[in-house]
């Protein structure tokens, strides 16, 4: 090989590698919550995110008591904790990359309730 094919060669490996090095990851759901109008005493999860997690999540074959699809029970308090907490609840609702999203089959939530969810998390998901 002449040296004029090898830095074609070489060039040819950069631009791979630099097409290939785009950023695949989630962005920080909790760090990027706009958190400044939501009224923390009312977004606990009794006031807010159980009607949530009732309405969208904890339904009759999917994540209530009953059912636990995937062993994610959402129907209580301390089952919605530990979703957020270990099972990374914030990827599957944002339908991030990686992560199976929930609602399955249905739409992704609205963006005001996601920002809601992860104020929550981020203030310490207080019941």
């Amino acid at each position: 090989m002449n040296s004029y094919s090898i830095r074609i060669l070489i060039c040819t490996l950069l631009l791979v590698l630099v097409g290939c090095s785009k950023d695949d990851k989630n962005p920080d759901y909790l760090k990027e919550a706009n958190c400044a109008a939501v009224n923390a005493d009312s977004n606990t999860y009794r006031l807010y995110v159980r009607g949530i997690m009732n309405a969208s999540c904890a339904l009759g074959g999917c994540h209530d008591a009953g059912t636990a699809s995937s062993g994610v029970n959402l129907s209580s308090y301390a089952g919605v904790k530990k979703a957020f907490e270990s099972q990374n609840l914030l990827c599957s609702v944002n339908h991030g990359k990686g992560c199976s999203p929930m609602p399955k089959g249905g739409a992704k939530l609205p963006a005001d309730v996601l920002n809601r969810l992860a104020c929550w998390a981020r203030n310490g998901y207080v019941e």
